[in-house]
């Protein structure tokens, strides 16, 4: 064991919600540049929720962006919200890690029986028990503490 994974005293944390060029279970494969639209035209307004679920939302998004991995987010979970303290413990727990792209396809084509996604309109991120990406999870505790420096050191060159 690796020890916990990174959700600091505010409830923030970070991961992958999509990694390019990887085949997800349900025969999908994002292409890098998917979400750069959605990213611009729906700032402020991709929702964080638990399990897909509009009912259940459990804080914000701090930060969305492409890189050469795919979509990282960092968000936050909002304290006092029931779901989101639980969610909170259970992150820190290492019981829950999973993260899934809740979307409209905008474009798409087909190769070898596959979707590949050229545009994504996104409208939310859910942290999820089974993501249908292996890859797109809450950091581990190397790369995540290495996400959220290389994040904030971003945001402090700007």
């Amino acid at each position: 064991m690796v020890g916990p994974i990174p959700v600091d005293a505010d409830g923030r944390f970070a991961g992958y919600a999509s990694v390019f060029n990887r085949l997800d279970s349900g025969g999908d494969i994002v292409l890098p540049g998917a979400f750069a639209k959605s990213l611009k035209s729906r700032a402020g307004r991709i929702r964080l929720l638990f399990q897909h679920d509009p009912k259940e939302p459990v804080g914000f998004w701090e930060e969305l962006r492409e890189d050469a991995h795919g979509l990282f987010a960092r968000g936050r979970l909002v304290p006092g919200v029931p779901r989101a303290d639980a969610l909170k413990r259970l992150i820190e727990a290492e019981a829950l890690d999973g993260l899934s792209i809740g979307f409209r396809t905008v474009k798409a084509s087909r190769q070898a029986g596959n979707r590949l996604l050229h545009e994504i309109d996104l409208y939310e991120i859910s942290i999820v028990t089974f993501p249908m990406m292996e890859a797109a999870r809450i950091a581990a505790p190397v790369s995540a503490g290495a996400a959220i420096a290389a994040a904030t050191r971003s945001i402090r060159n700007r």
